[in-house]
């Protein structure tokens, strides 16, 4: 039995009494349940919205704020970018695949020029500028970033425009959206009950999620819903015996969450019939800075590449979980750090530094001659050919690496800090409970569950296999507007 308690549905008529009745209930005050509330309220439902938590927020609000959006926003235009629904499909479904809902994704491009407009008029502003260089998490303002769509190969499937839109604020921007989106979804009359854990789903005879049990400052409550219950819950991540059930690659490793991603609305849910996918899938983030790896090398712990550096970081982060001995180590030599601005290094100092490479590997534990064997490499057709044959990271980050080398190990984390568990890898779940486009959740033969719907990282949305960061408070928000609207109806 999971420690998270029974999350067995609860009979309607078994119910004694229930302490409010709505038309829309809304699980989660994340980016996701902000949405779905808003577009509820603003169809003329009476929505309620129940947080576990203190507060809105969730792990929304402790996100970068990045919004993966695209097909010609005015931000993009300001910064000389044209960019079309088709290309960012084309890159996203790459990016984001195998497996990627292209029924879903291609919604989501079409739709992208319009979500940017709703974010603005829920008073979000993006300043016209671009960051123009690998990163996790500009040191700027600036409204504009890229997130691998100029490195190959996908500057060979759909012509590049960066769409990584940030909001006015320096660094995280996550509270800011959440601000702005709980506010929105208060302003246009849902209200919220904070404090409220919801424990399980209350279904009528006829098998329609009709309201949520749930505990709140320490008693036993019911709410019910004419309309019908959203799971905006997040992942589960934070529950181990989840992650050990569906995705162990991640078990020991650190977690992008607020804490209480624990999977709730997923298991409440699928006690009452529903199907999930892809519970295997996540995200994972190696703590190298980009910054560095794309002026040198990553390598495994043999000493070897295995992929270009300039690609957006969180899929070279999953090529190495996946597929990668450990440990990982960033290669640079001394002109390629001291290129990088210390305000863009994050306090991260190497950890070993060596006259030679036969040194540096030495003291890394590598097979004798295999890093010499990488760089020597690398140099070669870096010097002689302008190019990168084997992995073709772009020939703007390409120049032979000459001695002193230094050693950076992505365990320390940013700002000096462990944020990984010691292993330099954290990371979030993707899958959850299958919905249609409208937020509806399926049953294992593919019909809707009367009166239940789902967003958000609940659920599983556009990605298959891939992420790219933006995509989570896009596709959430982006859904959780249609889930909101569905219920409303």
């Amino acid at each position: 039995m999971s420690t998270a308690g029974l999350v067995t549905p609860v009979q309607a008529d078994s119910v004694p009494r229930f302490d409010a009745e709505v038309d829309v209930l809304v699980v989660g005050f994340g980016c996701a349940g902000a949405a779905a509330a808003f577009e509820a309220a603003e169809a003329g439902a009476d929505v309620l919205v129940l947080e576990r938590a203190g507060a809105a927020g969730g792990s929304s609000a402790l996100s970068g704020g990045e919004l993966y959006l695209g097909g010609g926003t005015p931000v993009q235009k300001a910064c000389g970018f044209e960019d079309s629904a088709d290309d960012m499909f084309a890159y996203l479904t790459a990016a984001l695949g195998p497996g990627a809902d292209e029924e879903k994704l291609r919604l989501y491009c079409d739709g992208s020029t319009e979500h940017f407009r709703w974010f603005t008029e829920r008073g979000l502003t993006f300043e016209p500028s671009l960051w123009d260089a690998p990163t996790w998490m500009p040191t700027s303002r600036d409204g504009l970033m890229w997130l691998g769509e100029n490195a190959w190969p996908y500057n060979e499937l759909a012509r590049p425009a960066p769409r990584g839109h940030r909001p006015a604020t320096e660094s995280y921007g996550g509270w800011l959206v959440m601000d702005k989106l709980a506010a929105a979804a208060r302003a246009a009359g849902a209200r919220c009950h904070t404090d409220t854990r919801v424990s399980a789903l209350i279904v009528d005879d006829e098998g329609r999620v009709v309201g949520v049990t749930a505990r709140r400052y320490g008693e036993d409550v019911a709410y019910r819903a004419r309309g019908g219950v959203v799971l905006t819950t997040g992942g589960f991540v934070d529950n181990e015996e989840m992650l050990a059930d569906h995705a162990p690659h991640m078990l020991g490793h650190g977690k992008v969450s607020d804490g209480l991603d624990d999977g709730d609305g997923i298991r409440m849910a699928a006690a009452a019939g529903a199907a999930t996918r892809r519970m295997a899938v996540t995200q994972a983030a190696l703590t190298a800075l980009p910054a560095l790896a794309v002026r040198g090398m990553l390598v495994n712990g043999h000493g070897q590449r295995f992929i270009n550096e300039d690609v957006y970081p969180g899929l070279f982060s999953v090529a190495a979980l996946r597929t990668q001995p450990g440990p990982y180590w960033v290669i640079v030599d001394e002109e390629g750090y001291e290129s990088v601005p210390p305000a863009e290094r994050w306090g991260v100092v190497p950890r070993f530094a060596e006259e030679t490479l036969g040194e540096l590997e030495a003291v890394l534990g590598m097979p004798e001659g295999a890093l010499e064997s990488t760089v020597a490499t690398y140099n070669r057709h870096a010097e002689y050919g302008g190019e990168d044959p084997y992995f073709h990271k772009d020939a703007r980050w390409l120049r032979p690496l000459k001695g002193p080398f230094a050693a950076i190990d992505p365990k320390q984390g940013f700002a000096g800090g462990d944020q990984g568990k010691g292993t330099g890898l954290s990371g979030f779940t993707l899958g959850g409970l299958h919905t249609d486009v409208d937020g509806s959740v399926l049953d294992h033969s593919g019909r809707a569950l009367p009166g239940l719907f789902a967003a958000g990282r609940a659920s599983s949305g556009i990605h298959g296999e891939g992420y790219v960061s933006g995509t989570s408070l896009g596709d959430g928000t982006f859904f959780g507007r249609r889930a909101g609207r569905a219920a409303a109806q």
